[in-house]
Parts: structure tokens; C-alpha cells; sequence
């Protein structure tokens, strides 16, 4: 449940933001929530398209070096509370399973508790990470001790 990702080049990025109901806290959604998330892993893996997925907490912090002019980081707020990040094999897939009536239920229960929620497709252009050897290098001393 709370293993690492991988994600395979071509997948498509679908990136729901939620915006709680006021009043309404992370807790209070918590099992609709997983409940959902389990719905999606265990009914459209493989075969049905779902790869991978995320959530997430918006936790206040706003970079000053990563953001330009505005925005967020003007006022260090943002328009949503949680962010679901899945991936999937194709948008048609990603369609399909949340046409289903099992997965609309579990939706229904946590939308029951929000704003509004909002969900964008990305096709992905890059990827990378350090590679293993060179990053425990890198860590094991400092560069001037080698």
C-alpha cells in the first residue's frame, strides 16, 4: 500500500485536484478516500489500464526558487487541499473505469465531501533519476574528502 511507484515511459498522468467542502478535514474523507483508491488498483490494474497511483496533501510550503511571478506564490495558498495522482495505459481506459458504476459509487462518497474536484490528462515527455551508484557517491563523502 505504501511501496514505491514505477512508472513506465508512455503512461498518461491524470492529476485530480480536491478542494474540501469548509469544515470538512483530510480525516473526515480518509476512508472514502482509500476506499476508492482501492477500488481503482484492485478492479483496473493490469488488463484495465491503471498503473500507478498517488495521493497527496497540499502542505503549505511554496517555493520561492521554483515559482515566477505571482500566483501561489503570492499569496502561498492553493485552490485545492489534496491532489490524486494516477497513471494509466491510455486516457480510454482511464474514461472507462470511472464510467463504471463501482468506482462512480466510491467517487459519489468522497465528492459528497468537496467543492469541487478537477481532473487533467498529461501525456508524459521525460523521466529520469540519479543513477544508484553515482548518488550513494556522491552522499558517502563530501567532494573535497575524496
Amino acid at each position: 500500500m505504501f511501496g514505491p511507484v514505477t512508472i513506465p515511459f508512455g503512461v498518461r498522468m491524470l492529476f485530480n485536484t480536491v478542494k474540501l467542502k469548509p469544515g470538512v478535514s483530510i480525516d473526515d474523507v480518509e476512508v472514502a478516500l482509500a476506499e476508492m483508491c482501492n477500488v481503482v488498483k484492485e478492479t483496473y490494474g493490469g488488463q484495465g489500464g491503471f498503473v500507478a497511483g498517488q495521493v497527496m496533501r497540499f502542505a503549505g510550503f511554496v517555493s520561492e526558487q521554483g515559482s515566477i511571478d505571482g500566483g501561489i506564490s503570492a499569496q502561498g495558498v492553493a485552490d485545492h487541499d489534496l491532489v490524486i495522482v494516477t497513471y494509466w495505459r491510455s486516457f480510454e481506459q482511464h474514461e472507462r473505469s470511472h464510467a463504471d458504476a463501482v468506482f462512480r459509487e466510491k467517487f459519489g462518497q468522497l465528492a459528497a465531501h468537496c467543492e469541487h474536484t478537477s481532473e487533467l490528462g498529461y501525456e508524459l515527455l521525460w523521466q529520469g533519476q540519479p543513477q544508484v551508484e553515482g548518488a550513494a557517491a556522491a552522499t558517502a563523502a563530501p567532494a573535497g574528502a575524496r
